[in-house]
């Protein structure tokens, strides 16, 4: 057998196709011809190269203020603009939802956003940064409503104390006609008894999933955890309860699915429960708290959109400061401020945003590119539960965008904003693999893994997938399992798949090694 010492990287210029077939003639004729052009890096199981997330992914002030801050704290930008997403979500949601098809199928404008950085990477400085006009919002609100709230209290105190007499009276009536006339007093005064005024909240820290159900009914049916802790992971582990945890009161506030709770002592009865997560956590955290069978199985994860940057940690500059420029901060303020204008106290039914077609048919042409890719050996097959989401998600994006860009009063999402959704949605996607091969949960890349130790062992730049499987036998008991592995590595330009042709035998299917593998 004649082996190459390199290969044309022909995927790269026309395709993978266009590899097999030179492959296929070279081998014909009994030569495999010398390499033109160089291979493209490999990029090995569990270390998928992520772009990217710049600011300008946003609309202009929610981008510059992400960049200010990104530029301020020498983070990775990637971080600003998730935090940013998840806050424009906190501020939008339950009040709106997108239909692309312009029917009864819609998508909350909910969003669940992680990002994993190490410890010391300043995240806190970047959500104090990202969120402190919510939390100047919330103490207006509370001033601002203060005299009425106390006038609210009194009243129901004053109405407490006399259902407390009336039942007295009740106890102490001897006859009927007297104690129904004091029932029906204490119904009258039940059913004027003003109903209990909180001041507005947007967002917590920290929550249990009971106390997260009561928020969302007393909070207008919307509410945000957005953290630079790992507290909430474990507590929807369960750390607190002996292991067993309630991830439903999460999963529903994602969904927008009703919520009923009636249990001894706490009732939460929620239509259309809105939950937004803005959480950054160590890579460590996330693998050790997250990689929990039950958080995959129940489709948690898929919901989450990862940012898995490079750290700046070691490469900052100590001796530079650069605030965020006034008139950026100001202009962030006063924007959030502005969406935030006629909040309802009572949660009404969300104004519904539809597509233009334009942006419809850019969106569905999204969603089916994801979806041909997503079956059995596709390049998202390991992550289809992630995926499956994804277009959903890119669709809340972009009404989240067309929100931010032209105001509360927009009638439909358009082209432009579904173009940016998009476009911000394909550079999720090797955040979100990378974010799963940390978590363990990729069974695929492991074997990948295992292939190339094998492979780089034995210094082969080329062999047959025969040849792996009977090295391999006890992890590959069936041919179908290290094909997907195959097919993974070849995706990854670790290696190229091609079929040999024997004269008067049967043709063998070989692999051939990225030869950057073997001269490192």
């Amino acid at each position: 057998m004649n082996k190459p010492t390199d290969f044309n990287d022909l995927a790269q210029l026309a395709g993978p196709a266009a590899v097999k077939a030179a492959v296929d003639q070279a081998l014909a004729g009994g030569d495999v011809p010398a390499p033109a052009v160089e291979w493209p890096d490999p990029v090995l199981p569990g270390m998928v190269k992520v772009p990217e997330i710049p600011p300008d992914a946003l609309p202009s002030w929610l981008g510059a203020m992400c960049g200010a801050v990104a530029a301020s704290t020498q983070t990775p930008p990637a971080l600003s603009v998730m935090v940013g997403l998840s806050v424009l979500a906190a501020v939008l949601q339950r009040r709106y939802e997108v239909a692309p098809f312009g029917d009864d199928y819609t998508e909350p404008l909910s969003l669940w956003t992680l990002t994993a950085l190490p410890s010391g990477a300043r995240k806190s400085a970047v959500f104090s940064a990202m969120t402190a006009p919510l939390l100047r919002w919330e103490k207006l609100e509370y001033d601002r409503g203060r005299a009425e709230r106390a006038r609210v209290a009194s009243a129901r105190k004053v109405a407490e104390k006399r259902m407390e007499r009336l039942l007295a009276d009740a106890a102490k009536a001897k006859e009927d006609h007297e104690r129904e006339r004091i029932r029906v007093e204490i119904q009258h005064e039940k059913e004027t008894m003003p109903a209990e005024l909180r001041a507005p909240r947007l967002f917590t820290e920290d929550v249990t999933a009971e106390r997260l159900q009561a928020m969302l009914s007393e909070y207008g049916e919307r509410m945000a955890l957005l953290s630079d802790e790992a507290g909430i992971f474990q507590i929807m582990a369960g750390i607190y309860n002996g292991g067993s945890s309630n991830l439903d009161a999460f999963l529903k506030g994602h969904a927008g699915t009703a919520m009923r709770v009636d249990r001894a002592g706490r009732e939460a009865h929620v239509d259309k429960p809105a939950l937004s997560f803005g959480l950054a956590l160590q890579p460590g955290v996330l693998a050790e708290v997250a990689s929990s069978r039950r958080f995959r199985d129940s489709g948690l994860l898929a919901r989450f959109l990862y940012a898995m940057p490079a750290s700046n940690v070691g490469r900052r500059n100590v001796r530079e400061r650069v605030s965020v420029p006034d008139a950026v901060r100001q202009e962030y303020e006063a924007l959030l401020f502005r969406l935030l204008e006629d909040v309802p106290i009572v949660p009404g039914k969300p104004r519904v945003l539809p597509m233009t077609d334009p942006a419809l048919e850019q969106w569905v042409s999204f969603a089916q590119e994801i979806e041909d890719n997503q079956g059995e050996g596709g390049r998202y097959e390991s992550i289809s539960d992630w995926t499956s989401k994804l277009p959903g998600a890119v669709a809340r994006i972009a009404a989240l965008l067309e929100l931010a860009e032209v105001g509360r009063h927009a009638e439909e999402v358009s082209e432009v904003a579904v173009s940016q959704a998009v476009a911000l949605g394909r550079l999720l996607i090797p955040h979100a693999q990378s974010a799963f091969g940390l978590l363990g949960t990729d069974g695929t890349d492991t074997d990948a893994a295992a292939v190339i130790k094998w492979a780089r062992g034995g210094g082969r730049a080329e062999f047959s997938r025969r040849e792996c499987q009977k090295a391999m036998e006890g992890r590959f008991r069936t041919l179908e399992r290290l094909t997907k592995a195959l097919q993974r590595l070849e995706q990854n330009d670790v290696l190229r798949l091609y079929t040999k042709r024997n004269k008067g035998a049967p043709s063998t299917e070989m692999c051939l090694l990225n030869p950057k593998l073997l001269s490192t």
